[in-house]
């Protein structure tokens, strides 16, 4: 059974004897790590912030994905923008059997339209780091029909490439107005192997059919923060009430990802509650008539084929968050809905940190981009 999980998270990750590939990791508090959601988000708290994110997912499942995340941003009026660095690291599979590691830095250029409206263009520079353990997947020669798992595989890992390191770049672009934001971010658009190898997210060498934009990863994001109830139009003060609806959209490796969320602050606190879904095509899927039989092509051989839409619920998400004068605290739960919530994986646990430090002197502190903190 243990070693039958093994095959499952193989599967779930993409990874093969003939390829290994990945989806970048996946947060639920989209805000509180704003980096890592789109690098215009860079410098628009103005005054220095650190973000700290942790996530478990599914860990109820042998395997468990952990990814955790750490930032810095902040906004300096000599150069018209932000500076952003960002660290995450993700462990996925039993014992870490597929292990990466990012460091990206960015900067975002700030276009101020008019005095209601401003705009931010972000350049991100990553260098990433992917390792496997070989030792730890299971080959099919290693299965006796009758006994499972019982033999060694003959396959040569030792030769097989063990790690790759990537250089890649980012774009991200942010339109805001006091009360409206949205935002737009390409993630991998150009990407340069630093292992040697034609395709930078292959694990066996010589391997002709990767291609450098497999990875691309397309976000869209849009929200809206509206007071309800406002002591003071320069600060915040206890009992204060806003509400900020919120909708996401990400792309990655033919998956596509939409989130719709809602938050609601009553200052200190913040409650919020997200649904995200999926939808991918399987194509190749045969045409059938109305009798259900497959529908042949002219040479009464070939079965037409077609592009069948997948949708698949994923999670719903329940975040309460605390702030208290520079912290920004929250915890996050994101409830399985998908078909894996029959194997009891135990949801997904995810913490943020905020720290917002104090400005420098004689620059105003004053938050530039009014979205949520989580």
């Amino acid at each position: 059974m243990h070693k039958r999980i093994v095959i499952l998270l193989v599967a779930v990750l993409g990874l093969s004897v003939t390829r290994v590939q990945a989806q970048d990791p996946m947060f639920s508090q989209f805000y509180a790590n704003p980096l890592f959601l789109n690098p215009a988000m860079a410098g628009t708290n103005i005054c220095p912030r650190l973000a700290f994110n942790f996530r478990d997912q599914w860990p109820s499942m042998p395997g468990t994905f952990m990814t955790y995340a750490a930032s810095y941003d902040e906004h300096f009026d000599k150069i018209y923008g932000g500076i952003g660095v960002q660290f995450w690291g993700d462990r996925a599979g039993e014992g870490g059997i597929l292990n990466t590691y990012n460091a990206s830095a960015m900067y975002s250029f700030k276009v101020k339209v008019s005095k209601k409206f401003n705009m931010r263009f972000a350049l991100q520079a990553a260098f990433q780091n992917k390792s496997l353990d070989w030792s730890k997947l299971t080959f099919g020669d290693m299965i006796d029909p009758r006994y499972g798992f019982v033999y060694s595989t003959n396959e040569n890992i030792a030769n097989y490439i063990n790690h790759i390191n990537t250089l890649d770049f980012s774009f991200g672009f942010l339109g805001y107005t006091p009360h409206v934001y949205f935002g737009f971010a390409a993630k991998h658009i150009a990407t340069l192997s630093l292992s040697g190898k034609t395709t930078p997210y292959s694990f066996l060498s010589g391997n002709a059919d990767g291609n450098f934009y497999d990875m691309l990863k397309l976000t869209a994001h849009i929200g809206a923060d509206f007071d309800l109830k406002r002591k003071s139009k320069k600060e915040t003060s206890f009992g204060d009430i806003s509400i900020s609806p919120n909708f996401i959209y990400e792309h990655q490796l033919g998956f596509n990802y939409f989130s719709e969320g809602l938050y609601m602050k009553f200052y200190p606190f913040t409650v919020g509650i997200w649904c995200r879904h999926g939808l991918t095509y399987k194509y190749d899927e045969p045409m059938l008539d109305q009798n259900g039989q497959v529908i042949l092509a002219a040479d009464s051989i070939t079965p037409l084929t077609q592009r069948t839409n997948i949708y698949n619920s994923d999670a719903i998400i329940f975040m309460f968050g605390l702030e208290y004068n520079i912290f920004k605290v929250a915890y996050s739960y994101d409830l399985t809905i998908s078909r894996l919530a029959s194997a009891t994986t135990g949801g997904s646990h995810e913490v943020s940190v905020q720290l917002l430090l104090p400005c420098p002197k004689k620059r105003k502190a004053i938050k530039d981009l009014k979205c949520p903190s989580f």
